[in-house]
């Protein structure tokens, strides 16, 4: 069940060996699950226990620290050899006498590394201040550093592989809009329609299943849609309404997003206004993008380019995105927003969802990009417009 050659897993283990040597870190705690698969293969859901990648900036692989259930999956989904795999035992789990971080602790004295500079993702959403506790408390010789995002800003850039597995991913976002779009009609129930689009997302296509996303879709509805981030309900969609579909397809743990807004009805003029400033506006971006440009100038583009209507956007143009787990698709690395000095390479990866959000409405239309040898690619072919339903149905 490893996606990627031995070979790609030390490549990425050397860059990251690089980027301690160059920040003074001996060792390197990761416990963002993304992370973890990125340089071992790693891949279970596993992570609602403590969990752990250990990198020593001298050895020549990392080193699994989890679950004792879960040894298992770290043989059968990582590169690793059974030497650097290393469960503890039940009663560390959710127990107030024992810690993983303390058997973390008691693994890095015994490799006798408890005096060194140790970094450890502080600001991940899978590491606790519980954790950092009681390694501060077990190591009390270490010298302690953030590692925050050091391993994600090594998975910006992808590899010829990951790509192939990102344009999968979009395939299957397609597919799930398709879905999303077939389903919605005024009287049918919300969960019903987001239970098609995570049908879709999970049976992927003809020749490649799909797998669970970082997020799930997210529907807001009416006036909610200026809300961006509301899933469904299991009330019926109205006669008159839009509807806002953000979703992603993901194939082994790679995302593609996808947002788009349905109209249920004829739309007003206002709504039917800013979705075209808003595909405008993407058109004239995607036409900008090319390695070279940095990600404020990106978004300067989209800026001036709406602005010229009259519409504003506070929040940012986008990110960088490709693997992860729950609960986010988002590198959490570059974003396309003023002062982003970030220069876009070859092969890095971004969702640009251009919201529009006010007081009673939105409109959410997006695309996934990859930044090409000259310019970029959008990722998944789908209607960049306001899909416009006119038709009722009768529940």
């Amino acid at each position: 069940m490893v996606f990627f050659s031995v070979s790609e897993f030390y490549d990425r283990l050397v860059k990251t060996k690089h980027r301690m040597a160059k920040e003074g870190i001996d060792v390197l705690l990761i416990t963002d699950p993304a992370n973890m698969n990125y340089l071992s293969g790693y891949d279970a859901w596993s992570f609602y226990v403590h969990q752990v990648l250990i990198v020593f900036l001298d050895e020549d692989q990392p080193y699994w620290i989890g679950r004792g259930q879960d040894a298992s999956a770290a043989m059968h989904t990582s590169w690793l050899d059974k030497d650097h795999i290393y469960p503890y035992t039940d009663d560390y789990i959710q127990s107030s006498d024992k810690h993983p971080m303390e058997f973390v602790s008691d693994f890095i004295k015994a490799k006798k590394y408890d005096n060194q500079t140790i970094a450890a993702e502080f600001d991940a959403y899978y590491f606790t201040a519980q954790n950092f506790i009681k390694l501060k408390d077990n190591l009390p010789n270490a010298i302690f550093k953030d590692g925050t995002n050091l391993v994600n800003w090594i998975r910006i850039i992808k590899s010829e592989q990951e790509i192939a597995f990102i344009k999968n991913a979009a395939k299957i976002a397609e597919g799930a809009m398709t879905a999303a779009f077939e389903s919605i009609e005024p009287g049918v129930k919300q969960s019903d329609a987001a239970a098609a689009i995570a049908h879709a997302q999970i049976r992927g296509t003809d020749n490649f299943g799909g797998d669970y996303p970082a997020i799930v879709p997210l529907l807001p509805t009416g006036d909610k849609t200026s809300a961006c981030h509301l899933t469904w309900t299991d009330d019926p969609f109205v006669q008159g309404d839009p509807v806002i579909i953000e979703l992603s397809g993901c194939y082994k743990r790679y995302h593609s997003p996808l947002a788009r807004t349905i109209f249920l009805g004829i739309p007003d003029e206002n709504i039917q206004y800013i979705a075209d400033v808003v595909v405008e506006g993407i058109n004239y971006t995607l036409d900008a993008i090319k390695p070279g440009i940095t990600c404020e100038e990106v978004e300067a583009v989209w800026r001036k380019t709406v602005e010229r209507s009259g519409i504003k956007k506070d929040s940012r143009l986008g990110y960088s995105m490709g693997l992860n787990y729950p609960p986010d698709w988002g590198e959490h690395t570059a974003s396309l927003r003023a002062g982003d000095k970030t220069v876009l390479q070859e092969n890095m990866t971004f969702h640009m969802i251009p919201g529009i959000w006010l007081d009673h409405m939105g409109v959410e239309i997006s695309e996934s990009f990859r930044v090409t040898e000259k310019g970029c690619e959008v990722l998944a072919e789908f209607p960049r417009e306001l899909l416009v339903k006119p038709n009722i149905r009768l529940a």
